[in-house]
């Protein structure tokens, strides 16, 4: 049987692209290149130097025990690393159903003035510095009442709660209208589907905002100055001052010690791997669809 072949008009040869769009298509890939190399520079060399400075010095006394008196060599963090655990505990209870709540309103019943007065509060209060929070924290939580753990929490929780605002909404407003609309059709009230369609069908993208709140809150150093002010041993309760790895290496990082500058470096290099552990568990149990899918 004979081939069957097509029109002429179907059989001409492609075109040919020209030389100077080839060339500028190469040169913006270059540029796309070189511009992702000049971002992620500076992340490698200062995570590198990190670890370089900070991994030497990592050793069980550190993990284990409380900081030594001025001048003595030895001792740890041990203290500390708990009472950020604590903080970032307290924060993360306050500020992360707030932060949803209020982006489940603005995404689903805020297409009105309140609600554009709450998407202009969030951005605005998301610039504030962090001192600022910290001092307002201060006058309403420390001052009468003491430096605590509970406040330092508070004074983090503000500054989770329009990130994670801001981002839930996001992620809820990239759900389909045809997913509500056909959980309506079933009869289905709309804060059920809300709940278990909407914000289900975002969990992924609104965890996400939630690690991104917790790691910009995890280093900061400013508003513990004001609220859980520091402590040089255990304290595990929330109404006490608190130790935290920000504020003792901030403080151990402006002493004339080089013991001191060690633990620094080291105390540094443990936050930082706090923080991408806690990121990189929570999105796995993401990513294994505990929570939803990724």
């Amino acid at each position: 049987m004979p081939e069957l072949t097509g029109s002429p008009a179907t059989q001409q040869a492609p075109l040919s692209i020209s030389w100077r769009r080839r060339a500028t298509d190469r040169l913006m890939t270059g540029v796309a290149i070189l511009t992702v190399v000049l971002v992620l520079a500076p992340l490698v060399a200062i995570f590198g130097y990190l670890v370089y400075r900070g991994v030497g010095s990592i050793n069980w006394a550190f993990l284990t025990q409380t900081p030594k008196p001025v001048g003595e060599a030895g001792g740890g963090m041990a203290n500390a690393i708990v009472g950020s655990m604590l903080i970032l505990g307290i924060a993360s209870i306050i500020g992360v159903p707030f932060g949803v709540g209020a982006g489940i309103f603005l995404a689903e019943f805020g297409r009105n003035r309140f609600g554009t007065a709450i998407r202009f509060t969030a951005d605005v209060l998301n610039g504030v510095p962090s001192i600022v929070i910290g001092i307002v924290a201060w006058a309403i939580l420390v001052r009468g009442r003491g430096f605590s753990a509970l406040a330092g929490g508070v004074a983090l929780a503000i500054m989770m709660v329009p990130t994670i605002c801001r981002t839930t909404e996001e992620m809820l407003l990239l759900v389909p209208q045809a997913l509500r609309e056909a959980a309506y059709g079933l009869g289905i009230p709309r804060w059920r589907t809300t709940l278990s369609i909407t914000l289900r069908t975002a969990t992924s993208g609104v965890i996400t905002g939630i690690m991104l709140a917790f790691a910009r809150v995890a280093g900061e150093t400013a508003p513990l100055l004001f609220t859980a002010l520091g402590n040089t041993f255990w304290s595990l309760r929330y109404d006490q001052p608190t130790a935290a790895l920000p504020l003792q290496i901030y403080t151990y990082a402006n002493s004339p010690y080089d013991d001191w500058h060690r633990q620094a470096w080291a105390g540094s290099f443990v936050l930082i791997l706090l923080i991408v552990t806690s990121v990189a568990a929570v999105r796995y149990v993401v990513r294994r669809g505990t929570f939803g899918a990724a």
